[in-house]
């Protein structure tokens, strides 16, 4: 068992995990090149570039949450530090399980002295609190576009509560904790806290914002609406997408059932060829931000070790 963990710690088997689950996002980019370049071709470049920093924002909140949440637990990293753990370990969710973002945020926020167990508990209450916010923003959106919730996915509304009650530092804390001990690990030495859990929510609902307004800029330029209810109406129905991604631990980041339940949203404003296109240059624009934040990380990290001391 030691071994055999040891081996999986390993430099070698880290970095041919990684370059594993970079090829698959990269594939994930470039299996659909020829679908991605018609879709282009229908697009307005001022809203596809309005969709592709909108992209970039979501994920770069997502990273700001989950480190929020980490110095909440104890562990402050640095900026490029926190951005190399963060979106190198984001690649891993293109491998198909949901665990190995986690495995690889915890072994390379090692390397940085920040114990695993806290990594992988920053991890898991970032995801939790994803899908609470999500799910948040989809019963707020509801009022005023009841379309954001297709027929078949009113079941996700009602997770909210319980989800936001699991939250609670007092309750959250004792979970983890108990996890831990299961798995024959020492429990945290800190837990989170009402101010951090709420700064970490502000980062979420900003990654919400920023990934609907993606979706609605390139709806938009298909023919969607260019009003406030159809903003609401993407921010609320990509909210939902995710959520019901998540929940498929299979496939890689959610593929599949991200992509059905975002199309049965965007049915309701767009024709049929439009959604696919919309669907497709979506998913495409998620993994371009997701390798080009990975990318920077590196390559800041890199220039930084390398920038002569004074």
């Amino acid at each position: 068992m030691g071994r055999g963990l040891a081996i999986a710690q390993s430099k070698a088997v880290r970095w041919g995990f990684g370059l594993v689950a970079v090829a698959l996002a990269a594939w994930a980019a470039v299996s659909r090149r020829t679908e991605v370049l018609d879709a282009l071709g229908r697009l307005d470049p001022d809203w596809l570039l309005l969709a592709a920093v909108a992209t970039l924002g979501n994920t770069a909140s997502a990273g700001l949450m989950w480190k929020r949440l980490l110095a909440d637990l104890g562990s402050q990293l640095p900026w490029l530090v926190a951005a190399r753990v963060f979106f190198l370990g984001q690649l891993g969710k293109y491998v198909p399980g949901s665990v190995w973002p986690l495995v690889m945020q915890a072994e390379l926020a090692s390397d940085h002295g920040v114990a695993r167990r806290r990594t992988a508990a920053a991890t898991v209450i970032s995801l939790l609190l994803s899908v609470a916010i999500a799910l948040a923003v989809v019963a707020g959106a509801l009022p005023f576009v009841p379309e954001v919730v297709p027929s078949g996915f009113g079941w996700a509304v009602f997770l909210v509560l319980p989800l936001l009650v699991l939250l609670h530092p007092a309750i959250l804390d004792r979970l983890i904790n108990a996890g831990l001990t299961a798995l024959g690990r020492d429990p945290l030495e800190r837990r989170t806290s009402l101010r951090g859990t709420a700064v970490a929510t502000g980062w979420a609902l900003s990654s919400w914002v920023a990934a609907g307004l993606q979706v609605w800029a390139l709806s938009a330029s298909l023919g969607g609406p260019a009003t406030l209810r159809g903003l609401l109406l993407a921010i609320g129905g990509y909210a939902l997408a995710w959520s019901v991604g998540f929940v498929v631990v299979v496939a890689p980041a959610g593929a599949g059932a991200r992509e059905v339940a975002l199309a049965a949203v965007l049915s309701t404003v767009l024709d049929r060829g439009a959604v696919v296109v919309v669907v497709l240059l979506s998913r495409v624009l998620f993994t371009a931000s997701d390798l080009t934040l990975a990318g920077a990380a590196i390559a800041l990290g890199r220039s930084r070790r390398r920038a002569p001391v004074a």
